[in-house]
């Protein structure tokens, strides 16, 4: 009999933990979460699609990508819920994906392939945009105020697939960052960087309402010189970029790390040589990082940072989750590289450990997962409640194969956007802008602030997620 409870003991478990999303040991399945979060990349693939496509109600798209500049610029990621290539936010994306690999890879197992082909398809689009025309760098595909006007599946575009660029008469210094690991792209990165510091300038004021409102620059362009600048010198100890860093002069103290403010995000990765190579040359960023931890840290007195009763970070309205799994990535890496050498600080009177920010850190990711007031996980696929209209219009739309007919560009709104039907197509591991400052999330298509996921959420929290599966 008691062999008998044992194996059933064992079956009950094993069952719980083929449940996508299932809590394990009291925590969220961290493990599931990374597995999803990396089907969402291959859900916002633009191009030709590979034989191995895990997400098949996906079909090929923007095949034509760059022909009216008379070049290949297929590939890449569609940002959001639109079907636009804004290489900004791309290769910001592709940067945190990077940084969470770096990190965190060991601990992947065998979703590490998977970061590893999420962002290579990424770097194989960015490459031809720094490559294509010599003097040129391109930095997005398809017109947004015509894409956005527009109810469409991408593999039905029938909007023109305009391509933008900046030049040397067209300068665009923080579009130009986008260091990578690898040695054809790092021989890239030195000639797109040679290329943002030689032509500086803000690619919002070059390109205007090709990109603003929707990916403006408003924290300039020095951020990006520096946090181009950090990854070039960690990739290869090269003193330029250490010395250009310090002609950059003092840097601005934020209390956010997103696609468009990467401060707070230099700062931790430049830390990391103090911490861990005891370097005084760089115990200006690790003050820097920690003053910005002491402006996260809700019990600091120098916080900035309002939280819900919920307890969500909360930073802006409008997809407020980037902010959260940016941040989240920041403060579980900051604490990892502090736990490694047994660092404390302190925030005024409030003592920090490595673990004060580890555990804010998973305190945020497990909100994220479901563990907050409504029950509700904002990544779709997870767990047994999940947003169901997510604002985005592949997953909105019928597949090809259910509905092979063209769906034009006022053809959706009708019939599927303004449906109040669960969308057809689950976009597993898309999570989406998230609950509104009360902890509630409508789980409304048309609310875009809260209902549309984006790339940039998700890749940042691949690191945690990795960090806290182990």
């Amino acid at each position: 009999m008691a062999k008998a409870n044992i194996l059933l003991i064992f079956l009950c478990s094993l069952v719980l933990l083929l449940l996508g999303g299932v809590r394990v040991e009291g925590n969220p399945n961290y493990r599931d979460a990374l597995q999803k979060s990396f089907l969402f990349f291959q859900g916002q693939r633009s191009g030709k699609l590979p034989a191995n496509q895990k997400v098949s109600w996906r079909s090929n798209s923007g095949l034509s990508d760059g022909s009216l500049d008379h070049v290949d610029l297929t590939g890449g990621y569609y940002d959001a819920g639109d079907n636009v290539k804004f290489n900004f936010p791309m290769a910001f994306t592709t940067t945190m994906l990077s940084w969470g690999t770096l990190e965190y890879g060991k601990r992947m197992g065998p979703q590490l392939q998977e970061a590893r082909a999420a962002i290579r398809w990424a770097t194989d689009y960015l490459l031809k945009c720094a490559n294509s025309k010599p003097g040129k760098l391109y930095v997005g595909v398809g017109d947004p105020n015509v894409d956005h006007k527009c109810w469409e599946r991408p593999e039905d575009m029938d909007t023109v697939r305009t391509v933008y660029s900046v030049s040397s008469s067209n300068p665009g210094s923080d579009v130009a960052v986008d260091p990578k690991y690898s040695r054809l792209l790092l021989q890239t990165a030195r000639k797109v960087m040679a290329f943002a510091i030689q032509y500086r300038g803000a690619y919002s004021d070059s390109l205007g309402s090709a990109v603003c409102p929707f990916y403006c620059s408003y924290s300039g362009y020095k951020d990006e010189l520096l946090w181009g600048a950090a990854w070039l010198f960690r990739a290869t100890n090269d003193a330029y970029y250490y010395n250009f860093l310090k002609t950059l002069g003092a840097d601005d103290q934020p209390d956010i790390f997103s696609w468009d403010n990467k401060y707070a995000g230099a700062h931790v990765l430049l830390s990391r040589m103090a911490l861990l190579g005891k370097d005084k040359n760089f115990e200006q960023f690790k003050q820097e990082a920690e003053s910005f931890m002491c402006r996260i840290l809700p019990n600091s007195p120098y916080s900035t940072t309002q939280y819900t009763q919920g307890g969500l970070m909360y930073k802006l309205p409008e997809s407020n989750l980037q902010y959260v799994t940016s941040i989240s990535f920041l403060l579980t890496t900051y604490g990892k590289y502090m736990k490694a050498k047994k660092q404390t600080f302190n925030c005024g009177s409030l003592f920090v450990t490595p673990n004060s920010l580890i555990g804010l850190a998973k305190r945020q990711v497990d909100y994220i997962l479901g563990e907050n007031p409504i029950k509700m996980s904002y990544m779709v696929g997870f767990g047994r409640n999940f947003p169901k209209r997510i604002h985005h219009r592949g997953s909105s739309l019928p597949s090809l194969a259910k509905h092979p007919q063209s769906i034009g560009c006022d053809g959706g709104f009708q019939p599927y956007f303004y449906s109040s039907n669960p969308n057809p197509n689950v976009l597993v591991g898309a999570i989406v802008g998230g609950p509104n400052q009360n902890d509630g999330f409508p789980d409304d298509r048309s609310d875009y602030s809260h209902s549309e996921p984006s790339t940039y959420i998700t890749a940042a929290l691949v690191g945690p997620l990795a960090y806290f599966s182990h």
